[in-house]
């Protein structure tokens, strides 16, 4: 019988995570995967009409996540960005610049119709390997 690495999950303040009942980061093995992570603490938007501001508040939250795990930004391999505007791609890769900058990892952006709330902009994801 082969033994399955153990999986761990942490939950952060959004209400999302119940009513969907999913975690906002996930440890299997060497991967640890930060789900979709939008510019807000608690309800609480930061950044409202700023893609810029939502960039870094969303990733900050994001790694934020990645510190559960005792991960950082240069853990990170992968990232995805959504985008509720085609405008906002100068202002997003700007904050990712600042985060990932040194690290350079693959990274996608996706432009989106909109999110769960209407104000938002940016969502973020991320994927982190633990390996040696």
């Amino acid at each position: 019988m082969t033994q399955t690495p153990a999986v761990r999950r942490v939950q952060s303040d959004s209400p999302w995570e119940e009513q969907f009942g999913f975690a906002r980061g996930v440890e299997a093995g060497d991967r640890v995967l930060v789900g979709g992570t939008m510019p807000f603490v608690g309800t609480t938007l930061y950044g409202e009409g700023d893609p810029y501001e939502q960039a870094k508040t969303a990733f900050s939250n994001a790694l934020a996540t990645l510190g559960e795990f005792g991960l950082g930004a240069g853990s990170v391999v992968r990232t995805r960005m959504y985008l509720t505007h085609t405008r906002d791609v100068e202002a997003v890769a700007r904050a990712h610049k600042e985060f990932f900058d040194a690290v350079r990892p693959a990274a996608t952006v996706v432009v989106v119709s909109g999110f769960v709330d209407s104000r938002a902009l940016v969502e973020v994801e991320l994927e982190a390997f633990r390996g040696a």
